[in-house]
Formats: structure tokens, C-alpha cells, sequence
């Protein structure tokens, strides 16, 4: 199976587009197994946005460009940004504020809401600081359900991402077990699937079962989640919960 999400299918927040994958393919669910919803924010010059609260929400924030400090109501103030990424584990309750830094360039990147494994969970922050910006040509595993990276879900979710430069091709990493279900996102450029599905950026593509070779036309910055349908999750999140 490959079904294309076109990113008109994105719903405009303003500084925000809210991707809901569930809702290509369903009326009974806007999430896809543990893949609740994708923000693509795009924000320039000094923007606060306010303590807020997530309640059973596992919430990567993946930017590519600009940073901003952190605060949350676990005690943690940090600055994250291009190379300094973060999971907050929101669990039973938790509190986030965000203060873009305005140094000349603006935050851009993926707010991405996965649905935990159970409800309930203790919260949990953790940082991962990126020894390079980029893999080139390469799919780099971000996020797990093991110890295998530091970004651990409590849910069977996986997140890989790559640069894949002009005329380049790759196909899916080696995928975990059978039956799982990838979304590619296109966060920047323009690739084609198969030699027949066209992907720009905010595009994005569900595969199942199927053997896919990705090639770049231009330059690209790509995102791959891969969820277990199957698996054990809580789909009543905050953010990440099933809003049909």
C-alpha cells in the first residue's frame, strides 16, 4: 500500500500546519497506531508560547533551523534547536513553555506527537545533542522503543531521518519486524517514490508492505516513522489522541 498525503491536507494554524495521518485513510481515527499528529512550525523573531499543559502526549521536537529556550514543570531550562533535540514524556500531567530566540534566523521543525504505550506514565525530559546536523544519504535512527537510542517511546514507534542529496536514491531501513507501517515526511526538497509518486515538501507518504526506492531531485531533508498497529497504546493524548 502507498497513499500520498498531500500537504493541502495539512491544517493551517497560522505559524503552525497540523498534520493528522489517520485522517487519509480513515474516518475513525486522525492518528495512524502510535503516530497522533505532526506540527510543522515555521516561526520568526521573538514568539513565546506560554505554559501550557500535555497530559499522556510523547511530544519530539525535531527543529532544523533557529532555537529556543526551554521551561518545563519538571525544573528544566534548556536551549534546544538544530543540534540540541528533545522528548518530553508528558505522562500523567506536565508543563511546557517555549521562548524563541531571535538570532537572525527563524525555528522551523516538527512538533511530533506519539502515543504512549499506557496512560498514565511518570514524566520524563531527555536531550540529545546531534554530533552532526545532518546524515547525508543515510537513514540515522532518532527515536526507538529500546535502549538502543537515547530518545526511548514507550510505545512501538520509530523515527529515522536523512539528507538525501540531489540524484541520490535509498530505500526503507531494515525494518524491525513484518507488518509494520512507515510515513514518510518531506520536511524539505523534492523526492520521487517508486519513479512515480512526487513528493515536495509537506508531503508525505504511507507504505505497508511495500519495497520502495526514494530518489532526490533536489536536495532533501526526509522524516520516516515507522508504528506497530498492533501494539499497546493510549489514544486519548492531549495532543496525540484520536480526535474523530
Amino acid at each position: 500500500m502507498l497513499q500520498k498525503i498531500d500537504k493541502s491536507n495539512l491544517i493551517d494554524k497560522g505559524f503552525i500546519k497540523i498534520l493528522y495521518p489517520g485522517l487519509a485513510v480513515s474516518k475513525k481515527d486522525s492518528g495512524i497506531g502510535s503516530i497522533g499528529r505532526i506540527d510543522h512550525a515555521y516561526i520568526s523573531g521573538n514568539h513565546t508560547i506560554p505554559m501550557h499543559q500535555h497530559i499522556n502526549d510523547e511530544i519530539l521536537s525535531y527543529f532544523r533551523t533557529g532555537k529556543g529556550e526551554h521551561r518545563d514543570s519538571e525544573g528544566f531550562v534548556e536551549i534546544i534547536g538544530k543540534n540540541k533535540l528533545m522528548l518530553m514524556k508528558a505522562g500523567i500531567s506536565f508543563y511546557h513553555e517555549e521562548k524563541m530566540i531571535d538570532e537572525g534566523e527563524p525555528l522551523e521543525g516538527l512538533q511530533i506527537f506519539i502515543r504512549p504505550g499506557k496512560k498514565d506514565l511518570q514524566p520524563q525530559v531527555v536531550f540529545l545533542n546531534l554530533e552532526n546536523l545532518h546524515s547525508e544519504d543515510k537513514w540515522r535512527l532518532i527515536a526507538s522503543p529500546s535502549d538502543e537510542t537515547k530518545f526511548q517511546f514507550s510505545s512501538q514507534t520509530w523515527i529515522y531521518d536523512m539528507k538525501l542529496l540531489k540524484d541520490a536514491s535509498v530505500s526503507l531501513p531494515v525494518l524491525q519486524k513484518n507488518n509494520l507501517t512507515c510515513l514518510l515526511y518531506v520536511f524539505k526538497g523534492n523526492v520521487k517514490v517508486n519513479d512515480d509518486v512526487t513528493l515536495v515538501k509537506k508531503d508525505s507518504l504511507i507504505i505497508k508492505n511495500e519495497e520502495i526506492t526514494i530518489e532526490a531531485a533536489d536536495e532533501s531533508e526526509l522524516v520516516l516513522f515507522i508504528t506497530d498497529e498492533e501494539a499497546e497504546i493510549f489514544d486519548d493524548g492531549m495532543y496525540s489522541g484520536n480526535r474523530v
